[in-house]
């Protein structure tokens, strides 16, 4: 579906520039096969921080009311970071990792199948 603007040169700056997040950027996450969840959650997030950090606060307080959450084996995590597989090391910050601002990281628990086994 096509939509067209109801002003002529409809221009404007969007307001999620890396520049209006300071030393900070934002990053989308998703819970694949997960389904409670619609979409990926936004966050901003330090650059500097460790994937662990990321983990033990972003991560954490964005899923954690999902029941499967607290069965989550981090070491069989398989990561996605902007449709590529990432190597994850949970000791080096988001930066060295290849994170860059709107990064989408995407995380798939094979153990895990959602909901009573609905991926819900």
């Amino acid at each position: 579906m096509t939509v067209q603007a109801i002003v002529e040169k409809y221009q404007f700056e969007p307001l999620d520039l890396q520049q209006n997040y300071g030393e900070n950027m934002l990053l989308f996450i998703g819970w694949d096969h997960h389904t409670l969840f619609c979409s990926a959650h936004a966050f901003v997030v330090s650059p500097k921080q460790s994937l662990q950090a990321l983990i033990d606060g972003q991560i954490q307080a964005g899923f954690e009311q999902h029941p499967d959450f607290k069965h989550i084996d981090w070491s069989k995590v398989e990561f996605r970071l902007n449709r590529n597989l990432l190597q994850a090391d949970f000791s080096k910050s988001l930066e060295d990792l290849g994170f860059d601002h709107k990064s989408l990281l995407r995380f798939v628990t094979p153990d895990l199948t959602g909901y009573q086994g609905t991926h819900v």
